[in-house]
């Protein structure tokens, strides 16, 4: 009887941990988008960077651009200050606040996604910070974006005078 129980045990064990197995390998093959009637929604897991899942979603869908918004919680967001006498951005990481909104856009350059992003992070003593995202990954709970394409393909080209990734409009000549 003794044995028995020792048998019985085991293969609840041994069940339980194939199981748990079996759920993480589930949790990180979680569907992260689906299509919507304006474009997409994404909804991030703890973890993930934020920046390469969209650059990843514009690159597989072939969004021609797009505008975003977001919020969630973020385990770590960086972000930066330009310095247009230096031409250079001067990062400060800040770790377990809420992004108490997100605001991008889409475009493409050299044949990649280039994105453009800003937002309002928020402590647990609910100090507020913001400015340009150069970082960002997902922290406990998840991040929802909103993402709305547009059906013109817009480039952005490094300007020379500002050192900057700048978006580049495709201006139509109306008559006057």
């Amino acid at each position: 009887m003794h044995l028995l129980l020792r048998k019985i045990l085991f293969a609840v064990f041994i069940s339980l941990t194939i199981n748990a197995q079996g759920q993480q390998s589930n949790d990180s093959q979680k569907c992260r988008f689906t299509k919507t009637v304006y474009g997409y929604l994404m909804v991030l897991r703890e973890g993930d960077n934020v920046l390469a899942e969209i650059e990843n979603l514009a690159k597989e869908q072939q969004i021609p651009s797009a505008n975003f918004t977001g919020i969630g919680f973020a385990q770590e967001a960086t972000f930066g200050f330009y310095d247009f006498n230096q031409k250079k951005f001067h990062p400060k990481t800040f770790n377990k606040v809420e992004m108490g909104s997100l605001t991008g856009s889409i475009a493409w350059s050299e044949g990649k996604p280039s994105l453009h992003i800003h937002g309002v992070a928020a402590d647990d003593k609910f100090d507020a910070y913001g400015g340009h995202i150069l970082a960002l990954k997902v922290g406990t709970g998840s991040m929802e974006i909103y993402i709305t394409v547009n059906q013109e393909k817009l480039e952005r080209k490094i300007e020379q005078l500002l050192n900057a990734n700048v978006l580049q409009l495709n201006c139509l000549k109306t008559k006057i």
